[in-house]
């Protein structure tokens, strides 16, 4: 644990994406740079489509297709639709040998519910400690990086009923993500999760945008951009002894970083990069 309750982060890198990412094959897209981080043409893919519980065949056979056309040489599907699953020979295997591991969207309750615990867990996280995997994971795929998740919640205001979180699986510690964060206004979901969890360092990431993780510092890419919500410092937070209710917060500080931004997570402070095109003298004339 290091000052503000940010831990420092794992050997192997992760890609945390906030939802609908552009699955085309442009030069700079993030599912491009997930395979190019994996390997390129010697990555080795599982896609895990346990969130999902409609067509979770279809889901693993899209990603499959968009990975082996960025080219990664091998990505195949593994099928973990039940603790039986995540407990099995089969599937540890599977994850014991790949370059990267990419979890699809869904609903983050049911990762939580299939896997947590289980020897897929396990193995995934002894990988990524050791930086021997990349993990990657697009909206419910992202919530469940957090230690705590946020499940849900659709109240609007900063209240204790604005937001529902549970347990997560902790591939990133002492960071509480939020996803698909400017699309669906999601900004006060996420002060109020900060709020009755201040330890975590809160990370909002917009659609078609990711952070990359690298031990104490990540990366923005994509299209969008990425909000942080530090409570660390905050001078007062007062949230409702029972029941629902608004909450009170001061001294909160927010970060809104683009693409090419880093953001370092030990000192919980972003990285200046140099500006070029803001060096105009305004006040002179021509």
């Amino acid at each position: 644990m290091v000052d503000g309750g940010t831990r420092v982060g794992p050997r192997g890198q992760l890609v945390i994406i906030g939802g609908a990412e552009s699955r085309n094959d442009h030069l700079d897209g993030i599912l491009r740079r997930f395979v190019e981080l994996c390997g390129g043409p010697h990555a080795d893919i599982a896609v895990l489509a346990t969130a999902s519980a409609a067509h979770p065949e279809e889901l693993e056979a899209e990603y499959i297709g968009v990975f082996t056309r960025l080219g990664a040489t091998k990505a195949h599907a593994v099928p973990v639709r039940s603790r039986a699953d995540a407990n099995s020979s089969a599937v540890v295997e599977a994850l014991s040998c790949c370059t990267g591991v990419f979890f699809t969207g869904g609903d983050q309750r049911r990762i939580a519910t299939m896997i947590g615990g289980s020897e897929l867990d396990s193995v995934l996280h002894k990988r990524v400690e050791a930086g021997e995997v990349v993990l990657a994971g697009t909206s419910a795929g992202a919530a469940m990086m957090s230690a705590t998740m946020v499940l849900g919640g659709t109240e609007s205001g900063v209240t204790t009923a604005a937001v529902q979180t549970g347990p997560g699986l902790e591939f990133l510690p002492g960071v509480l993500i939020d996803m698909h964060f400017a699309e669906r206004g999601r900004l006060n979901r996420l002060l109020s999760a900060i709020a009755m969890f201040p330890h975590e360092l809160g990370v909002g990431i917009d659609e078609d945008t990711a952070i990359i993780v690298d031990r104490t510092c990540f990366e923005v890419i994509g299209s969008g951009s990425v909000t942080i919500i530090d409570a660390g410092k905050a001078a007062m937070i007062r949230t409702p002894t029972a029941g629902d209710g608004a909450i009170a917060l001061s001294g909160v500080q927010l970060h809104v970083l683009p693409t090419g931004h880093r953001f370092e997570l030990v000192d919980r402070q972003p990285v200046v990069l140099a500006a070029p095109h803001d060096t105009q003298d305004w006040g002179s004339s021509a």
